[in-house]
């Protein structure tokens, strides 16, 4: 009996004693390398896998077992040169998100280097004490023993970040004006953070995998300004 179509158009049959679908004369082919580098730039814009889909013309099914096993593969640490000279200054900061429903909150700690923009610590969890020490065990050693931080007054901060290296501010001192415009760079670019949308993570290793693709693409974009 008829079962719908493919993405390509193709009518979908399926067997009424087995189940199986099936297309009568199917034209499957590989997907290109070309096709697959221009998904790699897709997955750092605001477009949702659906979209993604629809541009590239593979089917659904693939582009999600694709995507999986690339956000399966991506490194949950950030690779930082030790920097032995000048003054070190990051700002920190946590941002709401949520997987499969609102009631299902996830916090995204980050951390950055003021002077050269570049994403230098996260961490992915709750938004408690042990979340905000992860976000400080992230970063490289040097930022640990002489960094300066510029925190909100979340008290998780105060109990995690050194007295004598931390500062905390309110958002009129303009001292964490980066780590919030960041914030909002995430919010524009990464679709499944977007605020009342429709793509949204559905499972937890996903949600954290897409953040951290995120993030390496974005400092390798501000490598090569």
């Amino acid at each position: 009996m008829k079962n719908g179509s493919t993405h390509n158009g193709k009518p979908k049959y399926q067997c009424k004693i087995c189940g199986r679908q099936f297309a009568i004369d199917p034209t499957n082919s590989s997907v290109s390398e070309e096709t697959k580098q221009m998904i790699d730039r897709l997955l750092l814009e605001r477009i949702s896998l659906r979209g993604i889909a629809r541009v590239t013309q593979v089917s659904w099914s693939w582009l999600q077992d694709y995507v999986n096993q690339k956000l399966a593969r991506t490194p949950r640490q950030i690779k930082v040169s030790e920097k032995s000279t000048g003054e070190l200054t990051i700002e920190c900061d946590e941002m709401w998100s949520f997987v499969n429903s609102k009631k299902n909150e996830v916090y995204i700690w980050l951390a950055i280097d003021r002077n050269s923009r570049k994403i230098i610590g996260c961490y992915i969890g709750d938004r408690t004490r042990k979340s905000a020490s992860k976000l400080w065990v992230s970063l490289p050693k040097i930022y640990q023993q002489s960094a300066f931080a510029y925190t909100d007054f979340w008290q998780a901060y105060k109990t995690v970040i050194p007295h004598e290296y931390h500062r905390a501010v309110g958002k009129e001192t303009g001292l964490t004006n980066r780590i919030e415009r960041l914030n909002n760079t995430f919010r524009q670019r990464v679709s499944r953070l977007v605020r009342e949308s429709l793509s949204f993570s559905k499972k937890l290793n996903n949600h954290i995998g897409a953040i951290w693709y995120f993030i390496h693409g974005y400092n390798a974009e501000l490598d090569r300004i």
